[in-house]
C-alpha cells in the first residue's frame, strides 16, 4: 500500500478535438488519482470554457468521471486557468471540487508550497496581462455569462484564434515564459522554498538560490505530466 500522497496537474486543455488528451486523462484518474488524498488541477483543464451551463455530452463525462473521484473520498480541488476561468459554482457542485485563489499556499505534510497557474508570472508578456487583467474582472465575467451560448461559443472561438502567439511570425517566446523577477517576488511574498506551476507547458524543475526550487507541468498534447506530494517531498513524472 502506498503512503499517504497527493497529485497536481495542469494544462490538460481537454476537448473534444484531443480525444488523445481526453484518454490521457481518463487513464489517469483510473491509475493515479483514486490512490491519491487529494487531486489538485491548477489551470487550463478545459480547452476553453464558457459558462458552466455548457453542458455537452463530453463535458458531462469530464464531470461524472470527476464526481466519482471526489465520491470516492478523494479530494478535488481546482485552481482557474486563463482558459477556463469562468468555471463557477454548478461545476464545483457537480464535480465535488473546492476552487483555490490563485495563487494559494498549501500545507502539503508539513511543507508549504505556493501553487499558482503561472501566468501572472509571465511578467514580459505586457498584452497579455492587459487581457488577463481585463477579463479576470468580474463585470466582464457577468456580462459575458448573459449572452446566449451560441454568441459565447464565438467570441470564445474568436479570441482563441486571435491570439498572436498562435500565429507565425508574431510568437515571441522570450516573453512567454515567467521572469525571474516575479518568481522571486513570489517566494519572497509567501516565504517559501517551492513553487508549482503550470500555463508555460515548459516541463521542467529550476534551481533557485537559498535552496528554493520551481516546478513547472508540462501540457498534455502528447504526454501527461504530474507531481506527487508525499512526507518524502516533492516528485515530477511523466505520464503516456
Amino acid at each position: 500500500m502506498s503512503q499517504p500522497h497527493s497529485l497536481i496537474i495542469s494544462d490538460l486543455h481537454l476537448s473534444e478535438n484531443h480525444a488523445d488528451s481526453t484518454r490521457l486523462f481518463f487513464r489517469f484518474i483510473e491509475e493515479k488519482a483514486y490512490s491519491a488524498e487529494a487531486l489538485y488541477i491548477i489551470g487550463d483543464f478545459f480547452e476553453f470554457w464558457i459558462g458552466d451551463d455548457d453542458l455537452s455530452d463530453y463535458h458531462q463525462s469530464i464531470i461524472n468521471t470527476l464526481a466519482k473521484l471526489s465520491q470516492s473520498g478523494v479530494k478535488l480541488f481546482f485552481m482557474h486557468g486563463n482558459r477556463d476561468f469562468l468555471l463557477g459554482k454548478k461545476f464545483a457542485k457537480m464535480t465535488g471540487a473546492t476552487f483555490l485563489q490563485d495563487p494559494s499556499l498549501v500545507n502539503f505534510y508539513g511543507r508549504n508550497i505556493l501553487l499558482t497557474h503561472g501566468d501572472q508570472l509571465c511578467t514580459d508578456d505586457i498584452r497579455y496581462q492587459k487581457y488577463r487583467k481585463v477579463v479576470n474582472r468580474k463585470w466582464v465575467q457577468k456580462f459575458f455569462l448573459l449572452l446566449p451560448l451560441s454568441r459565447r461559443k464565438a467570441l470564445a472561438l474568436k479570441i482563441h484564434h486571435s491570439n498572436p502567439h498562435r500565429k507565425p511570425g508574431q510568437y515571441r517566446p522570450e516573453i512567454t515564459d515567467v521572469t525571474d523577477q516575479a518568481v522571486n517576488e513570489a517566494f519572497e511574498k509567501y516565504q517559501v522554498n517551492d513553487l508549482i506551476h503550470g500555463h508555460t507547458h515548459r516541463l521542467a524543475i529550476h534551481d533557485y538560490p537559498n535552496n528554493r526550487k520551481r516546478y513547472v507541468l508540462g501540457d498534455w498534447h502528447e504526454h501527461g505530466s504530474y507531481i506527487e506530494l508525499s512526507k518524502d517531498g516533492i516528485m515530477l513524472h511523466s505520464f503516456s
